[in-house]
């Protein structure tokens, strides 16, 4: 598809995305197609602080702004710091802009900020009429015709300004310095390189998308017999709920807790090195959907297209009728997509995966 005509000569792309990691990671291969299209042009993210952070690991950016858009969930209430984010973005001196939302969300705040920001050409799916709002406007078909995953939906609005290719893996770059870091930090709680491990994520920034502790526990005890030790990981706010799970496991000499003790790129290479992640959905589990690791994921049923892209995994949940809720807490008070979950069932779905992989060690680390 060629480019409309006040798309060609495009070389400075601003790239706006304002949720999650895990919806950056997702948008990684559409930014990927604008970086072909645009050559040797500029690529800047807009991103919210959690999005932002993976600026160093995706090769495809030129540079990232942080910022915590008003209209995104948990942002300060700051309009001087809005009107700076205008400022900033008009001195940078866009030829262009590319709004990425999921279907749930509004594109047309974003455009109003490039807008006021002198941006002459901006992409973005709406589904109300944007009038000049948008240069180029792309009707939202979701979800009243029908759902896409989140990757396809974003490869299909830069595809319409001729931005393609062939390559839809999601991106992250690992490095030797954070491998290496991530080894330190291993051996100190006695995990051996040629071990093998199995990585579980149990938090989410949502509480509709938490498996819950008790339930953690009972598959983690129970997964004692594959011999390999089992890293639990999460954020330093989330150090109580780790703890919690490795007191109530059953058996727990196989169980390390690193919750908190890890960055970004620590984290990202303790998921490629590993033989498998265990989480429910949220980043990381993009983050093995990036580094080629397989997962089981405990798949709250809260939006149906964020599922791991390209790459071995189970989804595990109970189907319920308040399926597709988009909510971040249970209406209905039961957790039971999850709740429904047994442990048996992620005990089987991880022995599953680890038969359709070769016996090895988890990767060397860096000496």
């Amino acid at each position: 598809m060629s480019a409309p005509r006040a798309w060609q000569g495009v070389r400075n792309i601003l790239c706006v995305r304002l949720d999650n990691l895990g919806d950056v990671l997702m948008t990684t291969p559409a930014i990927r197609a604008l970086r072909r299209a645009a050559g040797d042009g500029c690529i800047t993210l807009l991103a919210s602080h959690a999005g932002a952070a993976l600026g160093p690991h995706l090769p495809d950016l030129d540079d990232v702004i942080a910022y915590d858009a008003p209209w995104v969930k948990n942002a300060a209430d700051d309009p001087a710091g809005d009107r700076r984010m205008i400022d900033t973005l008009r001195r940078r001196n866009f030829d262009a802009a590319v709004i990425f939302t999921v279907y749930s969300q509004s594109s047309l705040p974003a455009a109003l900020m490039c807008r006021l920001a002198g941006i002459p050409a901006v992409l973005a799916h709406a589904r109300e009429n944007p009038y000049r709002l948008l240069s180029h406007w792309v009707r939202d078909p979701e979800p009243a015709r029908h759902v896409r995953h989140e990757v396809r939906r974003q490869l299909d609005l830069v595809a319409t300004v001729g931005a393609t290719c062939a390559d839809t893996r999601l991106a992250f770059a690992t490095c030797d310095a954070d491998r290496l870091a991530l080894g330190g930090i291993l051996a100190a709680h006695g995990v051996r390189a040629d071990q093998g491990w199995i990585v579980a994520h149990c938090g989410a920034s949502a509480a509709s998308r938490r498996y819950r502790p008790a339930l953690y526990a009972r598959a983690l005890s129970m997964l004692h017999e594959c011999g390999l030790k089992i890293v639990l990981t999460g954020t330093a706010d989330e150090r109580a709920l780790t703890a919690a799970i490795r007191m109530q496991c059953e058996v727990r000499s196989h169980i390390v807790d690193l919750a908190g003790r890890l960055g970004l790129g620590e984290l990202a290479c303790l998921i490629e090195d590993a033989r498998l992640l265990i989480t429910n959905n949220t980043g990381p589990a993009h983050i093995a959907a990036a580094v080629g690791t397989p997962l089981v994921d405990l798949y709250a049923l809260t939006n149906p297209q964020h599922s791991p892209w390209q790459v071995p995994h189970r989804l595990l949940y109970h189907d319920v009728p308040c399926r597709n809720c988009y909510s971040s807490v249970c209406r209905e008070g039961t957790h039971a997509c999850l709740e429904g979950v047994d442990p048996q069932r992620v005990v089987a779905a991880v022995h599953e995966l680890l038969e359709r992989q070769p016996e090895r060690p988890s990767a060397p680390l860096a000496d």
